[in-house]
C-alpha cells in the first residue's frame, strides 16, 4: 500500500525534511513524497534585510524549488496555499487541491508578532517574507522622493528617520544595511545626511540577547560610531503613520517603523486544531509528533518544543534549529514507516553571527569564540555557502557568490567593492587576439618544424624524458636537439629573469622534472609510441586554443586549460620564467573577454540557457502534481 508523505512549507525545516525523504525513499514506489507551499520559491530569511535596504536584488534570494529539488526527484512540488486540514479523512485541502497523506509534516514558519500593539499591522513595516522586505525598500526609496521635495524642515526630518523596533538579530542586522544605505540615498537624492537619523528601539536594557556581553558592547560602540540612537529599556505603545509613540511617552516623528520585535508562529496554523502554546507554536513532543495528532509532525518556527535542561525554553527560533528539526521529523517519519527506531531531538547550535552592514559584524561560536569586524563576517559567508553546499544546490552556490562579492553596488560586500565592478570587456580585445596569436604561432610551429625547430607532427620524440630514449642508440630526438643547444650556449649562462635581455640566456622554471611528476608523466606516456601521440594532440591543442582566444570562442574554458599547460610544461623542465606571463594574461581573460567582438556574445548565454534546461528543467511559477520530474 502506497505511503503518500506531505510536508507543508518549503522554509529551512520543510527542506531538511524534504531533502532526508527524498533521498530515502529514492527507489521505494511504495513511497510518495510532496512538498506544498504557496510559492514556488525558498525565501533565504536571513537576507531579507539586505532586500530591503537595496543590497542585493530580490532574486538574489529567492531560490527556485525545482533547482534545489532537481536531484531528489522523489519529492513532488505543489504550489498552492493550504487552507484547512482534514485530520479524520486524512487530507490537506488547498485552494485549489486536495491531498491525500499518511504522514503530514508542518513546516510552515513564523511571521511578525505585533503583541496586540495599536497601529503596527496598519502602519509599521515587517521583515517576514520577501513581499514584506520589497515593500520596506520600496517604501524607504519613496520617503526619500518624497523629502527630496519637501519644504518642511521637520516633516524632512520625519521622513527621513528611519525607526527599527526591536534590537534582536533582524533588527540589527536591518539598522546595520541602512547605516551603509543612507549615505547612498543622500547623493542620490541630493540631500543632506546630516538630516537622517536611525533609531533603535528596544523594550530590554540591552540589545542582542542570545549572544555574550562582549558582542553585545562591540555592537553598541558601533552603532553609536556611527550615529544611530539607541533607545533601551523603553517598549512601543503605538505606532502611527507620521510617528512612533513609546511607553515613556516620547514620541519620535518617523514615517518608517520596522517592526522586529517579535515573532510567532504562521498564522495560517493556528486553523490546523493542534494545541497551541506561546505565540501560536503548535506543540510537539521530542519526536517533533504533534500533541494528540497521530502521524501529524511540527517543525521549524512553528514548533513549540521544551529542550531539557534548557531551563523550560522552547527551541529557538533560528534556522539551525529550523533544519535540526525538520530532519528529526523526518527521521521519525522513516522510522515509523520501516518500523526503525525512533529519534528524539537533540538541539546543537554552533554559534550565533549578525552583520551590521556589509562590512562589520559580530559572532559567538561554538560556545567560546568571539570574532568581530572582517572575521566575524567572512564566518557568516562560509556558513551561507555552506548551506547550499549542505543542499547540494551548487548553482546556489554560484549565485550566491556572484550577488554578493561580484556584482555588487556601492562597495556593499565584505571586501569594500574591490572584487566587484562592471568594466568594459572591450579593453580586453587586444590582450585576447595577441595572446590568442602567441598560441597559434606556438602552436603553428611546432606543426611545421619552423624556425630550426623539429617537428612535433613527424616521428621523432621531442619530450626530454629519460624513458623515452631510443632503445638502439641510447638516446631520444630530444636530447640530441638539447646537446646541440647546449654546445651552442655554452658561453651564455641561463639568467633568471621575466623579460628577455640582448645577449642572456633565458632560465627555466625547472632544471628538471620532480620525480612524483616524473612518475606521472611515466605512467601517461609510458612508450614513444604514446608520447607521439601526446606530442601530435598538444600541437593541434595549441592551435585550436589559439584560434578559439582570437575568435572569442569558449575563452573562460580554453584560459583554465591554458594554465593547466603552462603548469604541467613548467613541472616538465620546458618552461622559462620569462614566459610566465601566460598565466596572469589567462587569468585576466576570465572576465568574460570573449563577449567583446567575439563568439561568445551568443555561445555563452545559448550555452548557459542550454545547461540550465537540460539540468534543472524550466522553472515555473506554479508546480502541481501532474507535471513530469
Amino acid at each position: 500500500m502506497t505511503k503518500n508523505i506531505v510536508i507543508v512549507g518549503a522554509g529551512y525545516a520543510g527542506i531538511s525534511a524534504a531533502r532526508l525523504l527524498g533521498k530515502k525513499f529514492k527507489k521505494n514506489a511504495d513511497v510518495t513524497v510532496t512538498l506544498i507551499d504557496k510559492n514556488s520559491f525558498h525565501t533565504y530569511m536571513t537576507e531579507l534585510h539586505e532586500v530591503a535596504a537595496g543590497r542585493v536584488e530580490k532574486d538574489a534570494i529567492k531560490y527556485d524549488l525545482k533547482r534545489i529539488f532537481n536531484k531528489y526527484p522523489k519529492v513532488n512540488l505543489v504550489t498552492d496555499k493550504v487552507v484547512e486540514i482534514d485530520y479524520d479523512k486524512k487530507e490537506v485541502i488547498a485552494e485549489h487541491q486536495t491531498l491525500p497523506f499518511d504522514y503530514l509534516l508542518l513546516a510552515m514558519g513564523g511571521e511578525a508578532n505585533d503583541f496586540g500593539i495599536k497601529g503596527v499591522k496598519e502602519n509599521g513595516f515587517t521583515l517576514w517574507s520577501i513581499e514584506a522586505a520589497e515593500r520596506l525598500h520600496d517604501h524607504i526609496i519613496d520617503a526619500c522622493y518624497r523629502a527630496m521635495r519637501e519644504h518642511d524642515a521637520e516633516k524632512r526630518r520625519a521622513l527621513l528617520t528611519f525607526t527599527v523596533i526591536g534590537a534582536g538579530f533582524t533588527g540589527i542586522e536591518m539598522i546595520g544595511e541602512l547605516i551603509d544605505w543612507v549615505p547612498i540615498l543622500a547623493h542620490e537624492f541630493k540631500l543632506d545626511p546630516a538630516e537622517f537619523s536611525l533609531k533603535v528601539i528596544e523594550a530590554m536594557p540591552n540589545i542582542l540577547q542570545m549572544v555574550t556581553e562582549k558582542e553585545q558592547v562591540k555592537t553598541r560602540k558601533y552603532l553609536e560610531k556611527k550615529g544611530v540612537e539607541l533607545v533601551l529599556g523603553d517598549g512601543v505603545a503605538a505606532v502611527e503613520a507620521d510617528k512612533l509613540v513609546l511607553s515613556s511617552g516620547r514620541e519620535i516623528p518617523t514615517y518608517t517603523s520596522i517592526w522586529t520585535a517579535g515573532v510567532q508562529a504562521n498564522s495560517d496554523a493556528s486553523e490546523f486544531g493542534i494545541e497551541k502554546a506561546r505565540a501560536g507554536r503548535l506543540v510537539a513532543n521530542e519526536y517533533m509528533e504533534a500533541k494528540g495528532k497521530e502521524n501529524v509532525y511540527v517543525a521549524g518556527d512553528l514548533v513549540y518544543y521544551e529542550e531539557p535542561g534548557n531551563d523550560g525554553k522552547p527551541t529557538p527560533q533560528i534556522v539551525q534549529a529550523a533544519e535540526q528539526t525538520g530532519h528529526t521529523a523526518a527521521q521519525n517519519i522513516i522510522a515509523a514507516i520501516t518500523g526503525g527506531e525512533k529519534h528524539s531531538y537533540k538541539g546543537k547550535y554552533d554559534g550565533f553571527m549578525v552583520s551590521i552592514g556589509s562590512r562589520y559584524g559580530v559572532a559567538f561560536l561554538m560556545g567560546k569564540y568571539h570574532l568581530s569586524g572582517f572575521m566575524a563576517m567572512f564566518m557568516k559567508h562560509m556558513v551561507n555557502l555552506l548551506y547550499f553546499f549542505t543542499i547540494r544546490s551548487f548553482f546556489y552556490m554560484g549565485s550566491y557568490i556572484r550577488h554578493e562579492f561580484f556584482d555588487i553596488k556601492n562597495k556593499r560586500n565584505i571586501f569594500g567593492g574591490h572584487t566587484s565592478g562592471k568594466g568594459n570587456l572591450l579593453w580586453s580585445l587586444p590582450l585576447r587576439v595577441f595572446y590568442g596569436s602567441v598560441w597559434l604561432y606556438e602552436g603553428v610551429k611546432k606543426a611545421f618544424g619552423l624556425f630550426g625547430t623539429t617537428s612535433w607532427l613527424g616521428d621523432q620524440v621531442v619530450f626530454p624524458f629519460p624513458w623515452l630514449a631510443d632503445p638502439v642508440s641510447g638516446a631520444s630526438a630530444a636530447e640530441a636537439t638539447s646537446g646541440a643547444s647546449q654546445a651552442a650556449t655554452e658561453t651564455a649562462q641561463a639568467i633568471f629573469g621575466l623579460s628577455y635581455a640582448y645577449g642572456e640566456q633565458p632560465m627555466t622554471v625547472l632544471d628538471g622534472m620532480p620525480d612524483w611528476f616524473a612518475s606521472i608523466m611515466q605512467f601517461m606516456m609510458p612508450n614513444q609510441e604514446v608520447a607521439l601521440f601526446m606530442q601530435k594532440f598538444m600541437t593541434i591543442a595549441e592551435i585550436g586554443i589559439g584560434l578559439a582566444l582570437i575568435a572569442g570562442a569558449f575563452v573562460w574554458i580554453v584560459s583554465a586549460a591554458t594554465v593547466a599547460l603552462v603548469i604541467m610544461f613548467s613541472l616538465s623542465g620546458m618552461f622559462y620564467w620569462v614566459n610566465m606571463w601566460f598565466i596572469p594574461v589567462a587569468i585576466s581573460l576570465m572576465n568574460g573577454a570573449g563577449r567583446a567582438f567575439g563568439l561568445d556574445y551568443w555561445i555563452m548565454p545559448w550555452l548557459g540557457r542550454f545547461l540550465d534546461k537540460k539540468i534543472y528543467g524550466k522553472p515555473k511559477h506554479i508546480y502541481t502534481l501532474k507535471e513530469k520530474r
